[in-house]
């Protein structure tokens, strides 16, 4: 089987890209190996994430190994019914994940679940607990999804665009071998091409790109659970696209329009609209609060100018007062005499001039009695 992969309007060659390389025996592909980096690397920012906000690191370890299993079991489910036909003749070969075949929005689906148990079982905020993973979780997509590059699936429809990719038809499904794609096969060096989009490229800057949006969102969002809301709306917008490309989607019967792109559509749509209506809610309220608050600080100094106009002008009449009262003062300290100041000890009417009443009285007396003699 060749195992070569081309990019042939980027000049870019790969002779051999191996799906998987033995170890002791026992087979291992390399999605399996990118996938385990990409749940480290997704770990260790969340534990970051979580230092950095001063949260419980150890709630996040224990919920990130729950996530993992559940996200793993729902991944493998998802991508089981989705693709019945490729196991219902065995269906032990679901148990079997060595080669890939995992659904995104089945390990999304066990991730929450396994998130809101945490978060009910510790007592913990659901909407903060989800903003922390939020930017591991885009981290760790950007790596996961090169697995589909080694395992040759999740590719696209035919193109001849500039990072159209050649692949032989020998290393892919049958199944996912479209008509299109047939009438465009390419021959080199005697081995059939297929010429079609390299999504697994698309998503990973898509992811790239949503991840550095999610960092300037948290350092502005207005309410719990923005962050992962708006990654859920963001991956929904690119993921209808790609979904559109893709060949290997289910598609609802009678039609063109693949599950994946209904689920896609509905994340953006959905949490879209709610990320823009609590948004504009939580400003509408700090609008309010800081109204409230300014009403309150000009109430505030309107008192305190009232305040400092009375103080004033009782000081000013306290000053008048005392300007009155002083000549007063002056005054009864300095009492102007109008007659001879009577001597200390006597009382009113025993001064010297009471007492020669009397001796006047005696003398007149004994003239007129010598006048009548």
């Amino acid at each position: 089987m060749d195992m070569s992969i081309r990019f042939p309007n980027l000049q870019v060659i790969f002779g051999y890209i191996p799906k998987s390389f033995q170890v002791f025996g026992y087979e291992i592909t390399v999605y399996g190996i990118l996938l385990a980096a990409a749940m480290l690397l997704a770990l260790a920012i969340i534990v970051t994430e979580a230092k950095r906000k001063n949260q419980d690191q150890n709630v996040y370890l224990g919920a990130s190994v729950l996530a993992i299993l559940l996200g793993l079991v729902g991944a493998r489910l998802w991508y089981g019914a989705m693709h019945w036909k490729l196991y219902r003749g065995n269906p032990a070969e679901l148990l079997d994940i060595r080669g890939g075949g995992f659904s995104f929005w089945g390990a999304l689906l066990g991730g929450c679940l396994a998130l809101a148990l945490v978060a009910a079982i510790k007592k913990q905020n659901f909407g903060e607990m989800a903003d922390t993973v939020s930017i591991g979780l885009v981290s760790g997509q950007i790596i996961a999804v090169w697995g589909t590059f080694f395992s040759r699936e999740a590719f696209g429809e035919y193109t001849n665009s500039m990072f159209a990719m050649d692949l032989p038809v020998t290393s892919v499904r049958s199944a996912d071998v479209t008509a299109l794609m047939r009438e465009h096969l390419l021959d080199v060096g005697g081995v059939s091409y297929i010429r079609v989009h390299p999504l697994f490229l698309y998503e990973s800057f898509w992811c790239l790109v949503l991840l550095l949006f999610l960092l300037s969102c948290k350092r502005r969002k207005r309410f719990s659970g923005e962050v992962f809301m708006t990654y859920l709306a963001g991956y929904g917008l690119g993921r209808f696209f790609i979904s559109w490309l893709r060949t290997d989607e289910i598609r609802i019967l009678g039609t063109n329009i693949a599950v994946s792109q209904i689920i896609s559509a509905s994340l953006f749509v959905g949490f879209g609209l709610i990320v823009i209506i609590r948004r504009s809610m939580a400003k509408k309220r700090a609008d309010m609060r800081r109204r409230r608050r300014e009403k309150v600080y000009e109430e505030e100094e309107r008192m305190e100018a009232e305040l400092a106009r009375a103080d004033a002008e009782d000081e000013a009449k306290n000053s008048g007062s005392e300007s009155n009262t002083a000549p007063e003062e002056a005054g009864s300290e300095h009492p102007q005499q109008e007659g001879p100041a009577e001597e200390p000890g006597t009382e009113p009417g025993t001064g010297p001039d009471d007492e020669s009443v009397p001796e006047a009285a005696a003398v007149a007396a004994a003239k007129t009695k010598e006048q009548e003699q």
